[in-house]
């Protein structure tokens, strides 16, 4: 876990569609605007942290970081004011078969992090890959805490099982204790499914729901395509609204209770 002031968030999870690249991109610019100091590390293969920016996803990136032991500071580019971004890279999917490094290889990210300008920052949001393997790893070992995106439907109730099993096995493993959140995403609030299972989320991860669901929103969805976030492509929507408040509950560490 690195130490100091910043805020290191994992932001995961296996099931797709749930919102996870969304969440670190827009949550990411809104505690910029907000007057703190962010970096984005892409740790997800596929790159689109940098395509939701409207940047090159193919320029080296942490991948070379944790292949070859370049400096972050060397791939770190600013995307917007107070926002910065260490892109994934063409190569980081060589990362999930090095079999050299022992036990080294899954605290890479976490040193890389100690060792650059962004140990110095208020938050650094990492988007984790789908899978639970070396990659992943070395995210939620950099990690304090775990930002963990659920949709409303029951197939986000069984992904968010398999998350904790992961993890409680990642505690175990790194010996340090990492702050569990939960954000609600893709809701549809007049929908009884929706409402339903966010009801069962809170009762059984009670202060650990951040406060703020993130209405599903046409925005939302349109926005990457454009290189944009939220907040670039309308700021005046219901997604720029909630990501804006979704900030402030991050920062001020605002959960719901068991019950609304």
């Amino acid at each position: 876990m690195t130490t100091g002031h910043v805020r290191v968030i994992a932001i995961m999870n296996q099931k797709g569609g749930v919102g996870k690249t969304t969440t670190t991109v827009n949550l990411g610019h809104a505690l910029a605007l907000q007057g703190k100091q962010v970096a984005l590390i892409d740790m997800d293969p596929q790159g689109q942290v940098a395509t939701s920016l409207g940047l090159d996803n193919q320029q080296l990136g942490i991948d070379v970081v944790l292949l070859e032991g370049e400096a972050i500071d060397v791939v770190k580019h600013q995307a917007r004011d107070n926002l910065d971004l260490v892109p994934a890279g063409p190569r980081l999917n060589e990362f999930e078969h090095i079999n050299e490094g022992g036990v080294e290889r899954g605290h890479r990210l976490r040193k890389a992090i100690e060792e650059s300008s962004l140990s110095a920052y208020d938050f650094v949001l990492i988007d984790c890959p789908p899978s639970s393997g070396l990659l992943g790893v070395n995210a939620m070992f950099a990690s304090s805490e775990l930002i963990v995106p659920v949709s409303g439907d029951y197939l986000s109730l069984q992904g968010l099982s398999r998350m904790m099993q992961i993890l409680k096995r990642s505690e175990e493993i790194s010996g340090h204790r990492i702050r569990l959140w939960l954000v609600s995403t893709r809701m549809q609030l007049r929908r009884k499914l929706t409402a339903e299972v966010r009801k069962r989320v809170l009762k059984y991860f009670p202060g650990r729901v951040l406060f703020t669901p993130i209405r599903e929103n046409v925005a939302l969805a349109e926005c990457p395509s454009f290189g944009k976030t939220i907040f670039d492509y309308r700021k005046k929507s219901a997604g720029a609204e909630d990501y804006f408040t979704l900030a402030s509950d991050v920062l001020n560490r605002r959960a719901a209770d068991g019950q609304e």
